[in-house]
Order: C-alpha cells, then sequence, then structure tokens
C-alpha cells in the first residue's frame, strides 16, 4: 500500500447553536476578525490555522468539532484509511474554489476529516 502525504491539521470546524456569540468569542479567543463572514459560515485564519464556526453544525450537521487533515490526493487517503477500518461518513466533494472535503468515522466512531486543495 503507498501512503498519500498529509499536510497535518489545518483546519478545524465547529457546529455553534449561536453565531454571534460564537463570532464574538472566537474573535476574542484569536485576536483577529473573521476572514469569511456570512450567515452560514464563519472563518478565521489564525497562526497557520483555519477556524470554522458552522451554525446548526452546517450541511453535515455536525455535532461536536472535526479536524480536517489536509492532504494531497483525497481519495487515495479515503482508501487507505477505509483499508485500514475507518468508515466513509461523508465522501469527496467539492466545496467550491477548487477544495474537495471528506469525512469518516474511525473505528470508535470518532469524526474525522479531509480536505485536498487542486
Amino acid at each position: 500500500m503507498t501512503n498519500s502525504s498529509t499536510e497535518g491539521i489545518k483546519t478545524v470546524l465547529h457546529p455553534v447553536s449561536d453565531l454571534a456569540k460564537a463570532k464574538a468569542v472566537y474573535t476574542a479567543l484569536l485576536g483577529t476578525p473573521p476572514q469569511a463572514d456570512s450567515p452560514h459560515y464563519v472563518g478565521f485564519d489564525a497562526a497557520g490555522q483555519h477556524i470554522g464556526l458552522l451554525p446548526g453544525g452546517g450541511p453535515q450537521r455536525m455535532t461536536s468539532p472535526v479536524a480536517y487533515w489536509h492532504v494531497s490526493d483525497i481519495e487515495a487517503k479515503l482508501a487507505e484509511v477505509t483499508a485500514a477500518g475507518a468508515t466513509v461518513k461523508e465522501p469527496a466533494r467539492d466545496v467550491g474554489g477548487g477544495r474537495l472535503v471528506a469525512s469518516f468515522t474511525d473505528p470508535d466512531g470518532n469524526v474525522l476529516g479531509l480536505v485536498q486543495d487542486r
């Protein structure tokens, strides 16, 4: 089996119930205003990390934060982790701007995400 590379965790998405309140807290925590600010998503870039806030858990209906590993080949990485015992939760999909995202669960049900920028 060939391992596709990973660039580490660079994105963490958080489901929030009150976007305005969460935005204020994360702005104070990170010391920077959001770089993306819409009713459906607020995103911060701080210290090489992207922190995203998703009202109601977004279309994925997330119930807890999900760390996204950035990879060079999302399909290869999904194949590797499923061969090792993971289960695909959300297959790779294009979210715009040349970015693909996917998620899977480990054998204990923890959700992990993958991101590939083209």
